[in-house]
């Protein structure tokens, strides 16, 4: 055997003593660095860095985002980790106005809570407050007498259920233009008709028609009373035809309706 190649048990001793404390070492390290990492993560969750520190609200009209944040359940104490954002959105879909809301974590530290809301079509009179009446025939509680927060319609003697969804759905697919040139809606049920109503216009006219046909006659209000003297108030019947009665006069004068000089 050739005596170069072998190597003496004293030789390898301090190597193989170098190899057994550069694994330990290793270990040691690795060990170390999950504790710390472990120590780190305990701290970070039991302080305030893995709190909500950003509320954003998004849509919102109706509430303010102070009222949205509080009926969404969160505080700046929740931990960021731990948002339900299911909870969040069935929280505030519990709110009659809300039509529509979805809720996104974004780390480090903020929630965005979208809110779609439904549209205010008008107002019930009820004594001396108004009532917003919502895009879904939802009445919500009556509020102070005073400016409203959006331009509508108050409507008189009208309750919850099908003529009131009837009068919204007419509203609704009325140009915006002539929905604001409607002052007040007084519900004026017939024997002969349930859903006779009377409108009381911003230019001073009055209008009779039938919620049947209210939202197609309705929307030649504009080239109807362009057919009439301005100086010369009074009423339109819209129920059968298109007719004009003066205040001061007892005959009636025929109006050529938009719809039907197209036909």
């Amino acid at each position: 055997m050739d005596k170069g190649k072998i190597v003496s048990l004293e030789d390898r001793i301090p190597k193989l003593k170098e190899q057994r404390r550069r694994k330990a070492n290793k270990r040691l390290t690795i060990l170390l660095f999950f504790f710390f990492l472990l120590m780190s993560c305990i701290i970070y969750f039991q302080s305030p860095l893995s709190h909500v520190r950003n509320i954003y609200v998004k849509g919102n009209e109706v509430y303010s985002s102070e009222d949205i944040e509080e009926l969404s359940g969160l505080t700046k104490k929740t931990n960021i980790w731990k948002v339900n954002e299911k909870l969040v959105e069935d929280n505030l879909r519990k709110l009659p106005e809300i039509k529509a809301v979805s809720v996104q974590v974004q780390l480090p530290s903020s929630v965005t809570i979208k809110l779609e809301e439904h549209k205010q079509i008008a107002y019930i009179n009820k004594g001396d407050h108004y009532s917003p009446v919502l895009e879904n025939g939802e009445i919500l509680p009556a509020m102070q007498r005073g400016a409203f927060p959006v331009q509508a319609p108050i409507l008189v003697g009208f309750s919850k259920g099908k003529v009131l969804n009837k009068m919204i759905d007419g509203l609704e697919n009325l140009p915006s233009g002539i929905v604001n040139s409607i002052s007040e809606i007084q519900y004026s049920p017939k024997e002969t008709d349930e859903y006779s109503v009377k409108l009381f216009m911003n230019d001073g006219y009055e209008v009779h028609a039938t919620l049947r046909s209210f939202q197609k006659k309705m929307a030649h209000y504009p080239s109807i009373i362009s057919q009439l003297n301005p100086e010369e108030k009074g009423i339109i019947d819209l129920e059968v035809g298109s007719y004009f009665k003066a205040f001061k006069q007892e005959g009636t004068e025929e109006v050529e309706d938009a719809g039907e000089a197209e036909g």
